[in-house]
């Protein structure tokens, strides 16, 4: 596949520090984006150890066909979305773990939402509410389902999508990393084709960009680095309440499978020829 990839975190107008993470891992087509939660918790430390042990497993995984796997994998799925899975389930143990053992992070958590590129195919997996879009011929899908209490109030009809959008509940998750000794690990698989767009994103721009805004920048704003600034500018532009980050995969036309492989990479302002944030 030939892929156009680019990323930018920001803190945003208010917040004092970015709890926002999110790691590229180029060697794997490995994208993942972390929202921390828990303020003098450290909800930072929760962003980047998930980060961190997600593309960690994933990488390892690479080189040892017989790594153990964390968590029931699921007959339907590739081995790709259960190697995904697995890692954000030992994220959650890893967080756990350590909020447990240091009273200094005790009620630290984080949001996650993970894709990995491979064989054609997209595996997702997240928790939380931080978001996986697909853009194709023109037209919006957020793949994901948010782990937020507006969003399941919403899902039985007790809320509106008008009210949940105006609720001072927005915050409040109903399912996260680090929250206890388990998780429950969303997964889903996508055919990719070329011309598709996808765009990773933690709350603090979905709260100030709207998804026809994020569709249209999406479409008009090339290349993917360029697009990823845009959104982030957006964000800050309707207020910036919150610490924003985005990352853009792009499936360029004119991809000739796995032996026409083409990578351009062009970091945001904080981050590295990795893709690691500063955060």
């Amino acid at each position: 596949m030939l892929i156009d990839a680019g990323a930018r975190s920001d803190v945003g107008l208010v917040r004092k520090n970015n709890e926002d993470a999110y790691r590229v891992e180029p060697t794997l087509d490995l994208y993942v984006l972390c929202d921390g939660m828990g303020g003098e918790a450290h909800g930072e430390v929760a962003s980047n150890m998930a980060a961190d042990a997600v593309v960690t497993h994933c990488l390892e995984a690479q080189n040892n066909l017989s790594a153990p796997l964390f968590g029931e994998p699921r007959t339907d799925l590739s081995e790709a979305s259960n190697r995904l899975a697995s890692a954000v389930t030992l994220a959650n143990r890893k967080i756990f773990e350590e909020a447990a053992a240091n009273p200094l992070h005790r009620g630290m958590g984080t949001t996650i939402v993970a894709a990995w590129l491979k064989n054609g195919r997209l595996s997702l997996a997240h928790v939380g509410d931080s978001r996986a879009y697909l853009l194709r011929g023109g037209a919006l899908e957020q793949l994901t389902a948010d782990h937020s209490l507006v969003a399941e109030n919403v899902r039985r009809g007790i809320m509106t999508p008008q009210e949940a959008e105006t609720s001072n509940l927005q915050s409040v998750l109903i399912r996260a990393l680090g929250s206890g000794a388990e998780v429950q690990v969303d997964v889903s698989e996508n055919a990719l084709l070329e011309g598709d767009m996808l765009v990773l994103c933690s709350d603090g721009l979905t709260r100030m960009v709207t998804d026809p805004e994020i569709a249209s920048t999406m479409t008009t704003v090339e290349p993917a680095q360029a697009a990823a600034n845009r959104l982030i500018e957006l964000a800050n532009e309707y207020g910036g309440v919150d610490n924003a980050t985005v990352i853009v995969v792009r499936i360029l036309q004119g991809s000739n499978g796995l032996l026409a492989r083409l990578k351009r990479w062009t970091t945001g302002a904080d981050g590295g020829p990795t893709g690691k944030s500063s955060a």
